[in-house]
């Protein structure tokens, strides 16, 4: 009953068919509760205070002074009294459905087990059950008390010093955050670069700014041990080197268990890495699965994105094939990258006929007039045969928007000879994407 569960479910209340809905945790989700609200709740919070720190040589002098005070009460609020869903389980129940808290687990084709009970589905089944933080086997990691995404969203206080491990979205979002409240941070990446799956222009830009705010990064380097000591928890690398910190938080990813909730038991192998569906998000005969357990990303979107196929498809409506080639993922660090479709290297990977046009966001217009945090870069790829973007870059100021153009270029294959005859508003961050057109040749 995360977005897209709880969509499903309402819809199809609402349509009127007996729904019931069950989730253990919280109506809503990780979204509004550890995910996508609160956490950009908090990087508000730290680029406020980053603002205030550019505007000497521009517009005067201005301090601030950091207080976590006020982001902690304002995400409590938000995750409504400390994380209570009454809200949401009423509105759902207000469509016609029934809720029930527990662990539900698919035991045969229609059947469904909720603790002792047995519910039978006519009509279908949907599983969205999510995903979890991935903890890898590090030894003496079970032995200290780590922070996942949950615990680094609930703190009340900013801890003096936090090791991260893992290079990815979460870590660096949530790392940088606190060291705009005063932690010293030291991230740990076992890839050769941040945000691994990301162009490398995106990464290096990434460590740059890291760099200069004081965030030490170590890249190549995989956590051996962990144990207590020193002035909180040391965690031992590869190359001999210890990092420490008053706490370490753990943003390796996140994992599926499809046999948690029972798809092994209607044809899913039990190693299965997530749910294979079809393009209509069919798993077997009456299953449906949508959200993270599909293994087509980890977003809010996505799983919006799949109910509405599924909601469509379970009530015999006409509907599209679901179709990921135009996905867009935003890092929410300062600056934000912003990224659809796929990059350069997986596109060469896919026997794609390659061309790629970029431009550095400081050397555009509105770049040298922002001047102060305008680090940045707009790229590229097109497919050289077809004449039509497969994958871009947004990554600067308000990267996440600029976005929205490349995703609509590539969801709708525009000729990159069409993009070219568009008229730019001048100045804006978006213009930018005509020079890297021109770039491309």
């Amino acid at each position: 009953m995360g977005p897209g569960g709880e969509e499903v479910a309402g819809k199809l209340a609402e349509a009127g068919l007996s729904v019931v809905g069950i989730d253990e945790l919280l109506v809503g989700g990780e979204c509004p509760y550890w995910g996508c609200i609160p956490s950009k709740m908090m990087i508000r919070a730290a680029d406020l205070l980053a603002e205030a720190g550019r505007v000497e040589g521009m517009a005067g002098r201005a301090t601030a002074t950091p207080d976590w005070a006020p982001v902690a009460k304002r995400i409590r609020a938000e995750a409504t009294d400390d994380w209570d869903d009454r809200v949401a389980v009423e509105r759902f129940e207000s469509k016609g459905g029934r809720f029930m808290r527990g662990h539900g687990r698919v035991t045969g084709p229609g059947r469904v087990e909720v603790g002792d009970l047995e519910l039978e589905a006519a009509t279908a089944i949907v599983v969205a059950t999510g995903s979890h933080a991935a903890i890898p086997p590090i030894p003496g990691l079970a032995d200290v008390e780590y922070w996942t995404n949950h615990d680094a969203i609930e703190t009340k206080e900013v801890p003096a010093s936090l090791v991260v491990l893992g290079g990815g979205a979460i870590g660096l979002e949530l790392g940088q955050v606190f060291a705009r409240f005063g932690a010293r941070v030291r991230v740990v990446e076992a890839l050769d670069r941040l945000l691994a799956l990301e162009e490398p222009e995106a990464s290096a830009l990434v460590n740059e700014v890291f760099g200069r705010e004081g965030i030490e990064v170590h890249v190549e380097r995989k956590a051996t041990e962990v144990a207590t000591g020193g002035d909180g928890i040391v965690v031992r690398l590869d190359n001999g080197d210890e990092v420490t910190g008053e706490r370490v938080l753990v943003a390796t990813g996140r994992r599926v268990d499809v046999t948690a909730v029972g798809l092994d038991n209607v044809g899913v192998p039990a190693d299965a890495r997530a749910a294979p569906v079809d393009e209509n998000l069919r798993v077997a005969p009456g299953v449906w699965a949508i959200g993270d357990v599909t293994g087509k990303g980890a977003f809010t979107h996505v799983s919006m994105y799949q109910a509405r196929i599924a909601i469509a498809d379970i009530l015999g409506r006409p509907h599209d094939a679901a179709d990921y080639k135009a996905l867009p993922r935003v890092t929410f660090t300062d600056p934000e990258v912003g990224a659809v479709g796929m990059t350069e290297k997986a596109a060469r990977d896919a026997g794609i006929n390659v061309r790629t046009g970029s431009t550095s966001v400081p050397t555009t217009a509105r770049g040298w007039i922002h001047k102060a945090g305008n680090d940045g870069v707009i790229k590229l790829v097109e497919d050289g045969d077809r004449g039509v973007l497969v994958g871009g870059t947004a990554m600067g100021p308000n990267g996440g928007e600029v976005l929205g153009f490349l995703a609509l270029a590539v969801h709708a294959e525009i000729p990159t000879d069409r993009l070219r005859t568009m008229i730019y508003a001048y100045p804006t961050f978006h213009r930018g994407i005509e020079d890297a057109l021109r770039d491309l040749g």
